[in-house]
């Protein structure tokens, strides 16, 4: 049996009743943080929901965890960390997770928080979540002895699972709001109830999300902030100009135009925090809808390869920013990035070639094909990758519209609705492949109506068998050798293209502290942020 401390960080704030005067290993021990106060937290587009418990939508993933919590949080090396779990243990099998759960926590509506409501959520993620089936696809079982233990169990060893319980993540519900409803259309994602530091208050569609200090935290004396205003602002150039003046606290996800990345850093008021990501790791990849008939032929998307200048996209459209990557695998997880995977060098004859070999000759007009592309409304990058993405086919007698949209409409359109030629969007690896890039690819993940699954509708027998192992092999090498040939093959049947990696930063103005405190950076809870100067 593999025990884990209750509590380990350590060297980052005074007394704490809660966590026994530790909290977030390596960071320096600071001053008494401030109670009360504001923090307006700036988003680029507005959530479909504010809980993540069957939606991952980019924006929501930011709300969702200052309500609603999850067993643990994690350091910036990924090492969990106690949050509603207060110890866990792994057997030696690795086939069961015990969890001692902390006492006296209550949710928002003063009902106890229990081991049924864990194992209920968890049950519910592997249902409902876009990434919970492939996360609990082994979880057969979830014991509970008692209101404070919980005990999942597997019928295969999941070597990831120990680092997927965060609150963006894997969030804890109450079970008396959810239980015998449609969870995804349940009215409580929309006005959330958790156990997390901020009740919320108000949702102004359009506008922002109001979250009030939760008085009765089981981590007294947090939250420090009095309130926590989450505003939407979609037009870069006005978030930037927010940012400037000082009517943001918190800014994550590079949230204005790189080109004023430079000029803000001279900005005495502001700030850049670049960790915070470790959960997340992002990339941008363009994807193929393979039931249009088009992109059934690989010729296509092979000649599409040949076209689409990953450099081009970095250094222009990016201005430098970000690592152009040849497979899924964001360069962060060093582990299972594989910098010498197969590409397509940008060569517009061998395009033209291909093209004419999959029967789309020249028109009398020069144009092959007519095809929409749909990006994802999160970032200047998008729409001006969308536009390069654009000119650069037109060379090669490729006629593409551009269409934009809210972000509740660009993810019906993918997913449910599946009315796309081809997308240019952004997808999380997060903390390990098995769960951030199996589900891009896994033919039993093509699930029309769940969001950031497998939009491609990609299927391959040989990649699914080993996504399979992958997701439950115990020996370290032998795993990543396993990631390997998946990324092999997948370069070779080109569902998607894969561009860069995200630059990822938080801009903050700097009357704002002990913001960014782990992996989670400000996608957890906020607890412990404070307004240290007016």
């Amino acid at each position: 049996m593999t025990k884990f401390p209750a509590i380990t960080r350590r060297n980052l704030l005074l007394a704490s009743a809660a966590f026994g005067a530790t909290i977030a290993a390596g960071l320096p021990a600071l001053a008494t943080p401030a109670r009360g106060g504001t923090a307006i937290f700036l988003l680029s587009a507005e959530p479909p929901v504010l809980t993540t418990i069957a939606h991952t939508a980019f924006n929501s993933v930011y709300v969702s965890p200052k309500t609603t919590e999850g067993l643990l949080t994690y350091d910036f090396d990924l090492n969990p960390q106690p949050l509603l779990a207060t110890q866990w243990s792994v057997s030696d099998d690795r086939l069961r997770y015990t969890f001692k759960l902390r006492e006296g926590v209550k949710w928002h509506d003063g009902k106890p928080f229990t081991s049924n409501d864990v194992a209920f959520s968890i049950k519910t993620l592997k249902d409902v979540h876009p990434r919970g089936r492939n996360t609990f696809l082994n979880l057969v079982d979830i014991e509970t002895p008692d209101p404070l233990t919980a005990i999942l169990v597997l019928s295969k060893p999941a070597p990831y699972l120990i680092t997927a319980l965060a609150a963006s993540e894997s969030p804890i519900v109450p079970r008396h709001l959810y239980e015998g409803t449609k969870i995804a259309e349940n009215p409580v994602n929309l006005a959330p109830i958790g156990t997390g530091p901020f009740k919320f208050k108000e949702w102004v569609r359009g506008s922002h999300i109001v979250y009030e200090r939760n008085p009765d935290y089981w981590d007294q004396p947090r939250p420090y902030l009095d309130q926590l205003i989450v505003r939407f602002i979609p037009d870069a150039a006005a978030r930037s100009i927010a940012i400037e003046t000082g009517e943001i606290d918190l800014a994550p996800s590079t949230p204005v135009p790189l080109s004023d990345l430079e000029r803000f850093k001279d900005l005495p008021n502001l700030a850049f925090e670049t960790r915070g990501y470790q959960y997340s790791n992002g990339v941008s990849r363009i994807e193929f809808n393979l039931e249009r008939p088009a992109f059934k032929d690989i010729r296509v998307r092979q000649a599409f390869a040949h076209v689409i200048d990953r450099k081009v996209i970095r250094n222009t459209i990016n201005y430098g920013y970000g690592e152009p990557i040849p497979g899924p695998i964001n360069p962060n997880l060093t582990k299972w990035y594989v910098a010498d995977l197969k590409t397509y060098p940008i060569d517009l004859a061998a395009a033209e070639k291909l093209l004419d070999e999959a029967g789309h000759p020249r028109g009398s007009d020069g144009v092959r094909l007519r095809i929409s592309l749909d990006y994802v409304p999160s970032g200047e990058s998008y729409s001006r990758g969308s536009e390069y993405i654009r000119q650069a086919l037109a060379k090669v007698g490729v006629d593409v519209t551009v269409r934009s949209q809210d972000f509740a409409t660009y993810t019906k359109r993918i997913y449910t609705d599946r009315d796309f030629d081809f997308a240019f969007e952004g997808m999380s690896n997060l903390f390990d492949p098995t769960v951030g890039v199996q589900r891009l690819y896994w033919s039993k993940n093509f699930k029309p109506g769940v969001p950031f699954s497998n939009g491609s509708a990609y299927s391959n027998p040989k990649v699914d068998a080993l996504l399979e192992a992958a997701a439950i092999e115990v020996d370290p090498k032998k795993r990543v050798e396993q990631w390997r040939e998946i990324q092999e093959i997948l370069v070779d049947d080109l569902p998607a293209i894969d561009i860069v990696s995200q630059p990822e930063l938080t801009i903050y103005n700097k009357r704002i502290a002990d913001h960014t405190l782990g992996g989670e950076g400000v996608a957890g809870s906020l607890a412990y942020a404070y307004i240290a100067s007016a």
